[in-house]
């Protein structure tokens, strides 16, 4: 039995957290949108390349990974403009957290299978040169750390300076952690 005064879950041992809460989000949500964006606008580029870089994982036929090679950089431009601005912060968010667990599988997978490829993140991406070697570990470690960025998203979306809350999508009761 504990001899605190404040039980664990009391409003003043979680007081400091209302008024922090929405800037760590921002922060975060800021975070994730430029990865996104910084994801998306390389693709754009030169979406040939994009399409390469899907098709060295090997997972599917030339022609899905064509269309996946397109619609992945649009995905990501929406998600990152979405989140830059705070306006469906946690479907957002969701979508970014789902495309990083997608994204570890594929990672995973490659470096399962033997593949010597460059993951493709912020472009660039397929068949590396010879004697280059790939850097799956550190690409699944960067992508785990992304995740947990979405996931804090999800779990507190309200942030400051948000359309969300400006539109009032956003509960304004604070959510304990």
């Amino acid at each position: 039995m504990s001899m605190s005064s404040n039980p664990p879950d009391s409003p003043s041992r979680l007081a400091w957290w209302g008024p922090v809460q929405p800037w760590l989000t921002l922060a975060v949500r800021l975070g994730v949108a430029a990865v996104a964006l910084a994801a998306a606008i390389p693709k754009f580029a030169d979406l040939r390349q994009s399409q390469r870089a899907t098709a060295a994982y090997e997972v599917m036929p030339v022609a899905l990974s064509n269309i996946v090679g397109i619609a992945l950089p649009v995905v990501e431009l929406a998600v990152g403009l979405l989140l830059l601005v705070g306006l469906l912060s946690r479907y957002a968010a969701g979508l970014f957290g789902l495309m990083m667990v997608v994204f570890i599988i594929g990672i995973a997978q490659a470096w399962a299978r033997g593949l010597n490829i460059d993951c493709g993140c912020f472009g660039g991406g397929g068949a590396l040169p010879a004697g280059a070697k790939a850097a799956f570990g550190l690409e699944i470690a960067r992508d785990l750390l992304f995740l947990v960025g979405a996931v804090v998203i999800v779990r507190w979306p309200r942030s400051a300076l948000s359309l969300d809350g400006a539109l009032r999508l956003t509960s304004s009761e604070r959510t304990l952690p």
